[in-house]
Protein backbone atom coordinates (compact mmCIF):
# COMPACT_ATOMS: atom_id res chain seq x y z
CA UNK A 1 0.00 0.00 0.00
CA UNK A 2 1.49 3.57 -0.56
CA UNK A 3 0.37 6.21 1.50
CA UNK A 4 0.87 9.91 1.12
CA UNK A 5 -0.62 13.38 -0.37
CA UNK A 6 -0.76 13.01 -4.31
CA UNK A 7 -2.39 15.72 -6.55
CA UNK A 8 -6.17 15.50 -7.39
CA UNK A 9 -5.08 14.31 -11.04
CA UNK A 10 -3.51 11.71 -9.81
CA UNK A 11 -6.05 10.53 -6.83
CA UNK A 12 -8.90 8.73 -8.83
CA UNK A 13 -9.91 5.18 -7.13
CA UNK A 14 -7.83 6.13 -4.28
CA UNK A 15 -9.13 6.17 -0.51
CA UNK A 16 -9.38 9.06 1.33
CA UNK A 17 -6.79 8.99 4.17
CA UNK A 18 -8.15 11.79 6.14
CA UNK A 19 -11.71 13.76 6.45
CA UNK A 20 -11.84 16.84 4.86
CA UNK A 21 -14.47 19.53 5.72
CA UNK A 22 -16.60 21.14 2.69
CA UNK A 23 -18.88 23.31 1.89
CA UNK A 24 -22.12 21.68 2.37
CA UNK A 25 -20.82 19.30 4.38
CA UNK A 26 -17.41 16.81 5.42
CA UNK A 27 -15.97 14.60 3.00
CA UNK A 28 -15.42 11.53 5.49
CA UNK A 29 -11.94 9.49 5.57
CA UNK A 30 -11.90 5.66 4.07
CA UNK A 31 -14.36 7.10 1.09
CA UNK A 32 -13.01 5.65 -2.32
CA UNK A 33 -12.40 9.30 -4.40
CA UNK A 34 -14.53 9.07 -7.49
CA UNK A 35 -15.24 12.08 -9.87
CA UNK A 36 -18.05 13.25 -7.60
CA UNK A 37 -15.27 13.95 -4.48
CA UNK A 38 -12.74 14.71 -6.65
CA UNK A 39 -15.46 17.80 -8.15
CA UNK A 40 -16.26 19.28 -4.20
CA UNK A 41 -12.35 18.82 -3.27
CA UNK A 42 -11.57 20.78 -6.40
CA UNK A 43 -14.84 23.22 -6.02
CA UNK A 44 -13.00 23.77 -2.44
CA UNK A 45 -10.07 24.95 -3.78
CA UNK A 46 -7.68 21.82 -2.98
CA UNK A 47 -5.48 21.06 -5.34
CA UNK A 48 -3.68 18.01 -3.14
CA UNK A 49 -4.99 15.37 -0.84
CA UNK A 50 -3.76 12.30 1.03
CA UNK A 51 -5.02 8.91 0.18
CA UNK A 52 -3.79 5.44 0.12
CA UNK A 53 -3.64 3.69 -2.90
CA UNK A 54 -3.78 -0.21 -3.03
CA UNK A 55 -1.36 -2.64 -4.53
CA UNK A 56 -2.12 -5.26 -6.68
CA UNK A 57 -1.86 -7.78 -4.19
CA UNK A 58 -3.07 -5.75 -1.09
CA UNK A 59 -6.69 -6.02 -0.08
CA UNK A 60 -9.02 -3.36 1.23
CA UNK A 61 -9.10 -3.26 5.22
CA UNK A 62 -12.95 -4.72 5.50
CA UNK A 63 -12.63 -7.79 3.25
CA UNK A 64 -9.40 -8.34 5.27
CA UNK A 65 -10.80 -8.00 8.49
CA UNK A 66 -13.66 -10.12 7.41
CA UNK A 67 -11.57 -12.92 5.82
CA UNK A 68 -9.65 -12.98 9.48
CA UNK A 69 -13.07 -13.40 10.89
CA UNK A 70 -14.57 -16.24 9.20
CA UNK A 71 -10.91 -17.75 9.68
CA UNK A 72 -11.41 -17.38 13.72
CA UNK A 73 -15.28 -18.99 13.58
CA UNK A 74 -15.43 -21.08 10.31
CA UNK A 75 -18.74 -22.58 12.12
CA UNK A 76 -20.64 -19.80 13.46
CA UNK A 77 -23.19 -21.96 14.65
CA UNK A 78 -21.28 -25.10 16.46
CA UNK A 79 -18.65 -22.22 17.87
CA UNK A 80 -21.85 -20.05 19.06
CA UNK A 81 -20.15 -16.46 17.64
CA UNK A 82 -22.05 -14.08 15.60
CA UNK A 83 -19.89 -12.17 13.01
CA UNK A 84 -20.93 -8.51 12.50
CA UNK A 85 -19.09 -6.44 9.84
CA UNK A 86 -19.49 -2.67 10.73
CA UNK A 87 -17.00 -1.29 8.44
CA UNK A 88 -13.78 0.95 8.86
CA UNK A 89 -11.76 -2.51 8.66
CA UNK A 90 -13.83 -3.96 11.55
CA UNK A 91 -15.81 -7.23 12.30
CA UNK A 92 -16.88 -7.78 15.88
CA UNK A 93 -17.95 -11.36 17.29
CA UNK A 94 -20.86 -11.51 19.80
CA UNK A 95 -22.18 -14.10 21.88
CA UNK A 96 -25.22 -16.30 20.17
CA UNK A 97 -26.63 -16.83 23.62
CA UNK A 98 -25.18 -17.21 27.47
CA UNK A 99 -22.13 -18.75 27.95
CA UNK A 100 -18.58 -18.86 28.63
CA UNK A 101 -16.07 -18.03 26.38
CA UNK A 102 -12.78 -20.59 25.29
CA UNK A 103 -9.82 -18.23 24.11
CA UNK A 104 -6.78 -20.21 22.48
CA UNK A 105 -3.99 -17.79 23.71
CA UNK A 106 -1.36 -18.84 21.39
CA UNK A 107 -3.67 -18.64 18.35
CA UNK A 108 -4.44 -15.05 18.98
CA UNK A 109 -1.11 -14.46 19.72
CA UNK A 110 0.65 -16.05 16.65
CA UNK A 111 -2.26 -13.94 14.80
CA UNK A 112 -1.32 -10.45 16.06
CA UNK A 113 2.32 -11.23 15.38
CA UNK A 114 1.58 -11.83 11.60
CA UNK A 115 1.52 -7.80 11.12
CA UNK A 116 1.65 -5.05 13.10
CA UNK A 117 -1.43 -4.32 10.88
CA UNK A 118 -3.78 -6.84 11.36
CA UNK A 119 -4.68 -7.16 15.56
CA UNK A 120 -7.40 -9.06 17.15
CA UNK A 121 -8.30 -8.13 20.48
CA UNK A 122 -10.31 -10.69 22.78
CA UNK A 123 -11.90 -10.61 26.22
CA UNK A 124 -10.28 -12.61 29.09
CA UNK A 125 -10.59 -16.75 28.22
CA UNK A 126 -13.54 -18.01 30.34
CA UNK A 127 -15.53 -15.09 30.40
CA UNK A 128 -18.91 -15.41 31.16
CA UNK A 129 -20.46 -13.26 28.43
CA UNK A 130 -24.40 -12.70 27.98
CA UNK A 131 -26.40 -13.15 24.85
CA UNK A 132 -25.46 -10.71 22.38
CA UNK A 133 -22.28 -9.66 24.19
CA UNK A 134 -18.97 -8.86 22.46
CA UNK A 135 -16.40 -11.67 22.40
CA UNK A 136 -13.35 -10.09 19.83
CA UNK A 137 -13.23 -7.56 17.65
CA UNK A 138 -10.95 -7.63 14.47
CA UNK A 139 -9.19 -4.43 13.52
CA UNK A 140 -7.50 -3.96 10.62
CA UNK A 141 -5.47 -0.79 11.40
CA UNK A 142 -4.69 0.20 7.87
CA UNK A 143 -6.92 0.78 4.64
CA UNK A 144 -5.63 -1.99 3.13
CA UNK A 145 -3.02 -4.88 4.07
CA UNK A 146 -1.03 -7.28 1.65
CA UNK A 147 -2.69 -10.80 0.72
CA UNK A 148 -0.14 -12.45 2.27
CA UNK A 149 -0.11 -11.16 5.73
CA UNK A 150 -3.97 -11.86 5.75
CA UNK A 151 -3.51 -15.92 4.40
CA UNK A 152 -0.93 -15.67 6.87
CA UNK A 153 -2.83 -14.01 9.86
CA UNK A 154 -5.79 -16.55 9.31
CA UNK A 155 -3.75 -19.59 9.49
CA UNK A 156 -2.94 -18.44 12.82
CA UNK A 157 -5.50 -17.50 14.29
CA UNK A 158 -8.18 -20.35 12.91
CA UNK A 159 -10.61 -21.64 15.11
CA UNK A 160 -9.11 -19.59 18.43
CA UNK A 161 -12.45 -18.78 20.03
CA UNK A 162 -15.52 -20.50 20.88
CA UNK A 163 -18.43 -20.08 22.98
CA UNK A 164 -19.17 -23.06 25.39
CA UNK A 165 -23.30 -21.94 26.29
CA UNK A 166 -24.89 -23.47 29.61
CA UNK A 167 -25.95 -26.75 29.84
CA UNK A 168 -27.36 -27.18 33.29
CA UNK A 169 -30.87 -25.30 33.80
CA UNK A 170 -31.28 -26.62 37.53
CA UNK A 171 -29.47 -26.25 40.82
CA UNK A 172 -30.20 -27.02 43.96
CA UNK A 173 -28.98 -24.85 47.04
CA UNK A 174 -28.13 -26.56 50.37
CA UNK A 175 -27.42 -24.04 53.26
CA UNK A 176 -26.10 -24.77 56.80
CA UNK A 177 -27.01 -23.27 59.70
CA UNK A 178 -26.28 -23.35 63.66
CA UNK A 179 -28.82 -22.02 64.61
CA UNK A 180 -32.32 -22.28 62.98
CA UNK A 181 -33.34 -18.75 64.14
CA UNK A 182 -30.51 -16.77 62.70
CA UNK A 183 -29.27 -19.21 59.64
CA UNK A 184 -27.62 -16.99 56.83
CA UNK A 185 -29.18 -16.71 53.79
CA UNK A 186 -27.21 -16.47 50.67
CA UNK A 187 -29.97 -17.30 48.11
CA UNK A 188 -30.32 -14.09 46.47
CA UNK A 189 -26.34 -13.39 45.26
CA UNK A 190 -26.23 -17.03 44.20
CA UNK A 191 -29.44 -16.73 42.15
CA UNK A 192 -28.06 -13.68 40.83
CA UNK A 193 -25.18 -15.84 39.79
CA UNK A 194 -27.21 -18.88 38.43
CA UNK A 195 -29.70 -16.75 36.42
CA UNK A 196 -26.97 -14.83 34.31
CA UNK A 197 -26.16 -17.82 32.67
CA UNK A 198 -30.11 -18.64 32.64
CA UNK A 199 -30.29 -21.54 35.31
CA UNK A 200 -33.13 -21.82 37.95
CA UNK A 201 -32.56 -22.29 41.36
CA UNK A 202 -35.09 -25.24 41.75
CA UNK A 203 -34.86 -25.66 45.65
CA UNK A 204 -33.51 -23.85 48.78
CA UNK A 205 -32.69 -26.09 51.43
CA UNK A 206 -31.44 -26.44 54.90
CA UNK A 207 -29.61 -28.31 57.53
CA UNK A 208 -27.76 -28.47 60.51
CA UNK A 209 -24.59 -27.55 60.21
CA UNK A 210 -23.85 -30.96 61.46
CA UNK A 211 -22.23 -34.04 59.20
CA UNK A 212 -24.89 -36.83 59.48
CA UNK A 213 -27.94 -33.65 58.65
CA UNK A 214 -26.16 -32.59 55.73
CA UNK A 215 -25.34 -35.97 54.14
CA UNK A 216 -28.97 -36.96 54.48
CA UNK A 217 -30.22 -33.88 53.14
CA UNK A 218 -27.71 -34.71 50.19
CA UNK A 219 -28.72 -37.86 49.51
CA UNK A 220 -32.25 -36.62 48.96
CA UNK A 221 -31.96 -34.60 46.56
CA UNK A 222 -33.00 -35.81 43.20
CA UNK A 223 -33.10 -34.35 39.39
CA UNK A 224 -30.82 -31.39 39.74
CA UNK A 225 -28.33 -30.35 37.32
CA UNK A 226 -25.66 -28.91 40.07
CA UNK A 227 -25.39 -29.20 43.73
CA UNK A 228 -24.13 -26.12 45.82
CA UNK A 229 -23.15 -26.05 49.29
CA UNK A 230 -23.02 -22.96 51.30
CA UNK A 231 -21.63 -23.45 55.33
CA UNK A 232 -22.55 -21.37 57.96
CA UNK A 233 -19.14 -21.90 59.36
CA UNK A 234 -16.20 -21.75 56.92
CA UNK A 235 -14.54 -25.04 55.40
CA UNK A 236 -11.65 -24.94 57.04
CA UNK A 237 -10.34 -28.83 55.87
CA UNK A 238 -10.82 -31.52 53.64
CA UNK A 239 -12.20 -33.20 56.62
CA UNK A 240 -14.75 -30.52 57.77
CA UNK A 241 -18.39 -30.82 57.86
CA UNK A 242 -19.22 -30.37 54.10
CA UNK A 243 -16.79 -32.37 52.42
CA UNK A 244 -17.20 -34.89 54.85
CA UNK A 245 -20.94 -35.24 54.85
CA UNK A 246 -20.51 -35.43 50.94
CA UNK A 247 -18.24 -38.38 50.76
CA UNK A 248 -20.99 -39.71 53.80
CA UNK A 249 -23.50 -39.44 50.99
CA UNK A 250 -21.78 -41.01 48.54
CA UNK A 251 -20.18 -38.58 46.98
CA UNK A 252 -16.45 -37.56 46.09
CA UNK A 253 -14.40 -34.52 46.97
CA UNK A 254 -11.80 -33.94 43.87
CA UNK A 255 -10.30 -30.50 45.34
CA UNK A 256 -10.47 -28.38 47.99
CA UNK A 257 -8.77 -24.90 48.05
CA UNK A 258 -8.05 -22.90 44.77
CA UNK A 259 -5.75 -20.26 44.38
CA UNK A 260 -8.29 -17.38 44.07
CA UNK A 261 -8.68 -14.65 46.74
CA UNK A 262 -11.55 -14.25 47.65
CA UNK A 263 -12.79 -17.27 47.22
CA UNK A 264 -10.00 -19.98 48.36
CA UNK A 265 -12.42 -22.57 50.37
CA UNK A 266 -13.84 -23.55 47.67
CA UNK A 267 -14.25 -27.69 47.08
CA UNK A 268 -15.36 -29.34 44.30
CA UNK A 269 -16.58 -32.82 43.64
CA UNK A 270 -19.50 -34.84 42.45
CA UNK A 271 -22.48 -36.87 43.98
CA UNK A 272 -23.92 -39.63 41.71
CA UNK A 273 -22.52 -37.99 38.49
CA UNK A 274 -23.65 -34.49 39.83
CA UNK A 275 -21.45 -31.24 40.09
CA UNK A 276 -20.96 -30.63 43.73
CA UNK A 277 -19.50 -27.26 44.63
CA UNK A 278 -19.10 -26.40 47.93
CA UNK A 279 -18.98 -22.71 48.13
CA UNK A 280 -16.72 -19.89 49.92
CA UNK A 281 -18.73 -17.35 52.21
CA UNK A 282 -17.59 -14.56 50.01
CA UNK A 283 -20.48 -15.73 47.96
CA UNK A 284 -22.74 -14.09 49.63
CA UNK A 285 -21.49 -10.70 48.27
CA UNK A 286 -22.03 -10.03 44.37
CA UNK A 287 -18.61 -9.06 44.06
CA UNK A 288 -16.21 -11.67 41.57
CA UNK A 289 -14.83 -14.18 43.22
CA UNK A 290 -13.08 -17.74 42.64
CA UNK A 291 -16.30 -19.41 42.92
CA UNK A 292 -17.84 -18.06 39.67
CA UNK A 293 -14.97 -19.32 38.00
CA UNK A 294 -15.47 -22.37 38.90
CA UNK A 295 -19.50 -22.15 38.93
CA UNK A 296 -19.35 -20.88 35.81
CA UNK A 297 -17.33 -23.48 33.47
CA UNK A 298 -19.28 -26.57 35.52
CA UNK A 299 -22.87 -24.83 34.41
CA UNK A 300 -21.12 -24.91 30.73
CA UNK A 301 -20.46 -28.14 30.64
CA UNK A 302 -16.61 -27.84 31.07
CA UNK A 303 -14.90 -30.39 33.19
CA UNK A 304 -12.67 -28.35 35.93
CA UNK A 305 -9.90 -30.57 36.99
CA UNK A 306 -7.87 -30.11 40.26
CA UNK A 307 -5.12 -28.91 37.41
CA UNK A 308 -7.75 -26.32 36.39
CA UNK A 309 -8.18 -25.18 39.51
CA UNK A 310 -4.52 -25.13 40.81
CA UNK A 311 -4.02 -22.79 37.44
CA UNK A 312 -6.30 -20.04 38.29
CA UNK A 313 -3.76 -18.58 40.70
CA UNK A 314 -2.41 -15.54 37.92
CA UNK A 315 -4.74 -13.25 37.80
CA UNK A 316 -6.43 -14.75 40.71
CA UNK A 317 -5.88 -11.88 43.23
CA UNK A 318 -9.65 -10.40 42.98
CA UNK A 319 -11.07 -6.94 44.50
CA UNK A 320 -11.06 -7.35 48.29
CA UNK A 321 -14.47 -7.78 49.46
CA UNK A 322 -15.56 -5.13 52.44
CA UNK A 323 -17.89 -7.53 53.59
CA UNK A 324 -15.33 -10.50 54.74
CA UNK A 325 -15.00 -11.18 58.26
CA UNK A 326 -11.09 -11.29 58.05
CA UNK A 327 -9.36 -9.03 55.04
CA UNK A 328 -6.05 -9.58 53.65
CA UNK A 329 -4.74 -6.67 55.15
CA UNK A 330 -5.75 -4.96 58.70
CA UNK A 331 -7.30 -1.40 58.62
Amino acid sequence: MRFGPVPLTEAAGAILAHSVPLPGGRLRKGCTLGPDELARLTAAGLTHVTVARLDPDDLHEDAAALAVAQALVPDPVTQGLDLRAVGTGRVNLHATAPGVVEVLADRVDALNATHPMLTLATVPRWQRLAAGEMAATVKIIAYGVPGAAVAAACAAGAGALCLHPARATRAVLVETHTDPAARPLGAEAVTHRLAALGVSLAAHLHSPHRESDLAATLSGIAGADLILILTASATSDPADVAPAALRRAGGRVDRFGMPVDPGNLLFLGSLDDTPVIGLPGCVRSPALNGADWVLERVICGLPVTARDIACMGVGGLLKEIPQRGRLREAK
